[in-house]
C-alpha cells in the first residue's frame, strides 16, 4: 500500500504545474529537516508536502532537478495526448510516421532521465536506440496499418498500441543495456557505493517507503546517513 501511494504521488500531474521556486523552497525544506533545523512550528504535513514536490521533480539518486518532459508527474497528460493523436490520425501514412516519430522522442526523454544515476548513457547508444526504437514503431505501425486495412475500424485503432508495444521490446532494454549488463550500484548503510550486482538489476530502482512517521519518510532520495533524526 505504501509503495502504491509512493507512486500515485510521484506522478500526480498537478506537480507539473510547480514552480522552480516552490520545487526549491521543498528542497531547502527537506535539507533543514535532515539536519533537525526546520522552521519552528513545521507540522509533519508541510513535511509530507515537501517531499512529494521534491520527489516529483527531482532525481532520486543524483539529486538533480530533472527535465520537465521526462518527469513522472509528466507521463499522464504527455501520454494522454500522444496517444489520442496516433488513436485519431492512424489511417494516413504521414499520419502514422509523425506520431509515431512524436512517442518515440518521448519515451527516449522519460528513459533518459529516469535513468540509474550511476549509469552513463553515451551519445552514439542513446541515437542508436531511438532510431531502432523509432524504426520498429513505424515498420509495425505502418505494415498492420495495410495488413488490417479492410478489417474493421476498431482493429485498425489497436494498431498504435501494437507499434508502441514492439518499439519498447526493443528501446527498454538497449536505452539500459549498461544496467543489465554490468548491474546496478549496491549501497551500504551509509549510503556508499560498495560495487555492483547482476541480480539487483531487475528490481526498481526505487525503494518504496511504508508508512511511517515522517521522520522514516521524506529520505526517498536523500543521503539518510546525514539524517540526524530519530
Amino acid at each position: 500500500m505504501g509503495r502504491a501511494k509512493h507512486f500515485f504521488s510521484v506522478t500526480d500531474p498537478r506537480n507539473v504545474l510547480l514552480s522552480g521556486s516552490q520545487l526549491e523552497s521543498a528542497k531547502n525544506l527537506l535539507n533543514l529537516y535532515r539536519q533537525c533545523k526546520e522552521p519552528s512550528g513545521t507540522t509533519e504535513e508541510q513535511i509530507y508536502a515537501a517531499k512529494k514536490m521534491y520527489e516529483s521533480a527531482y532525481h532520486p539518486e543524483t539529486q538533480q532537478k530533472m527535465f520537465l518532459p521526462g518527469r513522472m508527474s509528466f507521463q499522464v497528460p504527455g501520454n494522454m495526448t500522444i496517444c489520442g493523436m496516433m488513436l485519431t490520425f492512424y489511417r494516413t501514412t504521414p499520419a502514422i510516421l509523425f506520431w509515431q516519430w512524436v512517442n518515440q522522442s518521448f519515451n527516449a526523454v522519460v528513459n533518459y532521465t529516469n535513468r540509474s544515476g550511476g549509469s552513463e548513457i553515451s551519445e552514439s547508444l542513446l541515437f542508436k536506440s531511438y532510431v531502432a526504437a523509432t524504426s520498429c514503431a513505424v515498420g509495425v505501425a505502418v505494415g498492420l496499418n495495410k495488413a488490417t486495412s479492410k478489417l474493421p475500424p476498431l482493429v485498425g485503432r489497436l494498431v498504435p498500441f501494437t507499434a508502441v508495444a514492439a518499439a519498447n521490446c526493443v528501446n527498454i532494454p538497449m536505452m539500459r543495456q549498461s544496467e543489465l549488463v554490468e548491474g546496478i550500484d549496491v549501497l551500504d548503510e551509509k549510503g556508499e557505493v560498495v560495487g555492483k550486482s547482476k541480480s539487483c538489476r531487475p528490481l526498481c530502482n526505487y525503494t518504496s517507503h511504508s508508512e511511517s512517521h515522517p521522520h522514516g519518510n521524506p529520505w526517498h532520495g536523500f543521503d539518510s546517513s546525514n539524517n540526524e533524526h530519530t
